[in-house]
Parts: structure tokens; C-alpha cells; sequence
């Protein structure tokens, strides 16, 4: 029986559903697949990119977990690829290689004012308030009023974790150190700003009834975003997701409201022109065009500008994907260029044994589910692409670990997440919670490696 030796570099969604399903299609082939992370631990995207108080999403990771612990996979974490491992290293033991690193940094945003002090990336944030051991431990909570922009679920991931009164999350996975910034945040008001109107929103219907069940938050919509125009009342009409996002936002519409101590906004119809400073060169504004529908599903600019005081300013507008040493990448999409996940040269021409998936294959769009189709794709050509495999020169099951031990790395395993996940579980229920998440790499790394207890800041 024929051997095929996978590297998968990202063991985010992405990388595991892809390793299920080699595993499950590859008949014929004796199958060893190897998992590279750059993070201590596994599950990406789910573990460092979902807000915490998403219970039924990280719920994902039971499925994910299942792929794992059968055993047949193998993980190396704490390991970066381009350092502690190359691509030269992989041709040199494996078959082939999937690259499902995922998109991490934030989208450009090109408008005046958005490199002030008190503009950030949603990116960032989410990535501080999941607990992601390679950003800063503090963030700056000093505002009062807070403009996002952004009309999908990471915008509203950001605002209502803004909006949100700290010890709400107490049930919650949320690190320590995070709770207590949270705590301290003096915000009142959170305005969200999207240059469409309410039928043509990217969020969810879960997403943005949640916003509503938010403790003593107030939901503040208004009247003027709602003269929909013809194309807005058919997709009202004819689509069910966009139907229950109007019947949502025309409840809030009929709220009661000024009792509450917070209140999260919601601007329809605005299109951000400008962060303007003030006199310290910190965000003191969002200057925002007022849009109206086009007749054609689009929006057009009015000329009416209008501002909105506020102290710090995130951009939810996407994610972008990273280069990778070694590999090909599209600098304008932010993806590896390639063919149904057959990676192509700059020339155009695919390279051999090397393949993509999930976000850095097709970019930041779907959701953490449409990545199980899009690996399918790519698991698809690897097992016809027998006839362009590597042909490594030592493919054995020691060669790897051994070189990376030889490179001092610390790499983590299975086991090693075994350890870090019970640790977390133990942290939590001393506390009365699911779960604290540990934080700082070196202590995920000593936890996992069975040679410290970690602290949970």
C-alpha cells in the first residue's frame, strides 16, 4: 500500500477538517498526517477568534477535538513555520503540504484619521480579549463613546463585548486579565457604522439577537434607516435570514429606552469619511457621509456629513491574510494564489506538492463551517496528484521531532494539549467557571510540558 506522508501547517479549523477528510477519502494509501501550529495550543481560529461568549461556536471544538484524539494525527505546537521549521525541511520528510494558516491582521481601512492614537484594528482586540499569548496583556479601555465600524459579525463580536458589563462574562472562558480591563472600562455608548442599509447588513440573525439580550444596555435604531427602498423590501421578502434581522431590528425600534447605563447604536446609511483628532493627535470624532439606496442594491453619497464625538475607533471591515517564508502570495488579496487549492507559482504555474485551504486559500469570507467544502476541494487533488508528490528523503516518524529537538524548539503535542486544556478546565472550577484560559506562551508551554503551574494573567 502506497504511503502518503502530509504536512498541514495551521491546526485551526481549516487544518483539522482537512486532515478528517484525507483521512476518510485517501483510500488505498497508508495516511500519516502531521499537524504544525505556531501557537502552544490547537484550534485556531475557534480558540483565538470567537468571542467567549459564543458558547454554541466553540462548540466546534468538540468536533475538532474528536479528529485529534483518535490518535492518528499527530500535532506539533509552539512550532513556526519559515523559523523553526522551512519549507526546504518539509520537501525533506513529506509527500505534500497544505498551508491553512488563516487571516489574522486586519483589512485596510483608507480613510484620514485612521492611524490616530485610540484607532485599532478589531483584529487586535479580539485577538487581546481571547486570551492570543502573542499580544500585549493590557488595552486600552479609556473611552466613553466608541465608534466601530464594520456590518459583520466581528463588528458586532467587538461592540457587544465593549457594551457588555464585564462581570457578564464571568461565565465565560475569559482570561482574567481581560476581565479586569473590562471592568475598569468607563464606556457608555458604543456607535456602530455601516455605509449600507438594514436589509443588506452582514451580521447574523444569532449574532444580532444578542445584542439585544444584553444586560441593561439599551438597543438605540432609528427611524430614518428604516424608508426601505424596493430592493431592500424583496430581500425582506424572499430572504429568510434578512427577514428575521428586520423583525429583530423593528422590535428594538419600539423599545423603551434611557434607563439603562449603557447604550449600543446602530448608524445605517454611513459611510465613515474621517477620524478627526484633537489637539493631542488622539481620536476625538467619527465624520461619516450619510448614504441612501441607489435603485440597485447599492448606496450613493448624499453630501450630508454629519459627526459623531467620540475617543477611540475600531475597524471591523475584514481580515487579511500573511505571507508565509518561501511560499507564493498575492500581496492585493491577501491569499497563496492557487487553483481549487493547488498552489501556483507567480508565473501562473502549479507547484508541486504544495496545496492551500480555508481563509488564506479563498480569503476571510464564510463561516468556520463552509471551511469542511473548501478542504474537501483541496484534499480532492491531493489524491490525484500522486504523480507530482515530493519524494523525501527520510519520511520516517522520528525524522521531524528529532530535527526539532536538534533546533532546541519546545515544541508541544497531543498530550501536551491534554495537559494545558485540564489545566484550564482545574483553573475554572476552582473559580467557580468552565474555564480560565492561561495566556502567557511560556507558561502555556511549561503547563503543557508537564514542568510548571501556570498563573491564569
Amino acid at each position: 500500500m502506497p504511503t502518503l506522508r502530509l504536512a498541514i501547517v495551521g491546526a485551526g479549523p481549516a487544518g483539522i477538517y482537512a486532515a478528517d477528510i484525507l483521512l476518510r477519502e485517501a483510500h488505498g494509501y497508508d495516511v500519516s498526517i502531521d499537524l504544525f501550529e505556531q501557537l502552544p495550543a490547537p484550534y485556531g481560529l475557534v480558540r483565538y477568534g470567537v468571542a467567549p461568549d459564543h458558547p454554541r461556536i466553540k462548540g466546534i471544538i468538540n468536533a475538532l477535538r474528536d479528529v485529534l484524539d483518535r490518535g492518528v494525527v499527530r500535532l506539533f505546537g509552539n512550532v513556526r513555520f519559515g523559523e523553526d521549521i522551512t519549507l526546504d525541511d518539509l520537501k525533506q520528510h513529506y509527500n505534500a503540504v497544505v498551508f491553512s494558516t488563516g487571516a489574522i491582521k486586519d483589512a485596510d481601512l483608507d480613510i484620514p484619521g485612521v492611524d490616530l492614537e485610540g484607532s485599532y484594528g478589531a483584529a487586535d482586540f479580539v485577538s487581546w480579549f481571547d486570551g492570543h499569548p502573542d499580544v500585549p496583556r493590557t488595552w486600552p479601555l479609556d473611552a466613553e463613546s466608541v465608534a466601530v465600524i464594520g456590518n459583520g459579525n466581528v463588528a458586532l463580536d467587538v461592540s457587544r463585548i465593549l457594551a457588555k458589563h464585564a462581570d457578564d462574562l464571568l461565565p465565560t472562558e475569559i482570561p482574567d486579565n481581560v476581565y479586569q480591563g473590562l471592568k475598569t472600562s468607563p464606556v457608555t455608548d458604543v456607535h456602530v457604522f455601516g455605509r449600507r442599509g438594514p436589509a443588506q447588513v452582514k451580521f447574523t440573525p444569532l449574532e444580532l439577537r444578542e445584542l439585544g439580550e444584553l444586560r441593561d444596555v439599551d438597543m438605540i435604531v432609528y427611524d430614518e434607516d428604516f424608508d426601505h427602498d424596493e430592493a431592500s423590501l424583496t430581500a425582506i421578502q424572499t430572504n429568510k435570514q434578512v427577514m428575521v434581522m428586520n423583525r429583530v431590528l423593528n422590535q428594538w425600534r419600539e423599545r423603551e429606552v434611557g434607563q439603562a447605563s449603557r447604550r449600543l447604536h446602530l448608524h445605517f446609511y454611513a459611510k465613515p469619511l474621517e477620524l478627526v483628532a484633537d489637539e493631542r493627535g488622539h481620536v476625538a470624532a467619527i465624520r461619516y457621509e450619510r448614504t441612501r439606496p441607489d435603485g440597485q442594491g447599492g448606496v450613493e453619497g448624499t453630501g450630508e456629513v454629519r459627526e459623531v464625538a467620540v475617543q477611540a475607533a475600531y475597524r471591523a471591515v475584514g481580515y487579511f491574510g500573511s505571507p508565509l517564508p518561501g511560499v507564493p502570495f498575492d500581496e492585493r488579496q491577501g491569499v497563496i494564489p492557487n487553483r481549487e487549492g493547488q498552489v501556483l507559482s507567480e508565473d501562473g504555474h502549479r507547484l508541486p506538492g504544495v496545496y492551500a485551504t480555508g481563509w488564506i486559500k479563498r480569503g476571510p469570507v464564510g463561516l468556520i463551517g463552509h471551511t469542511k467544502s473548501d478542504a474537501m476541494e483541496t484534499v480532492q487533488h491531493i489524491v490525484n496528484d500522486q504523480a507530482s508528490w515530493w519524494t523525501p528523503e527520510d519520511p520516517s516518524e522520528e525524522a521531524v521531532p528529532n530535527l526539532l529537538r536538534e533546533r532546541g524548539v519546545a515544541f508541544t503535542d497531543l498530550d501536551g494539549w491534554h495537559n494545558l486544556d485540564a489545566h484550564e478546565l482545574a483553573l475554572g472550577e476552582a473559580a467557580g467557571r468552565e474555564r480560565i484560559k492561561v495566556v502567557p506562551r511560556d507558561e502555556m508551554i511549561d503547563v503543557s510540558l508537564g514542568r510548571t503551574t501556570a498563573s491564569t494573567s
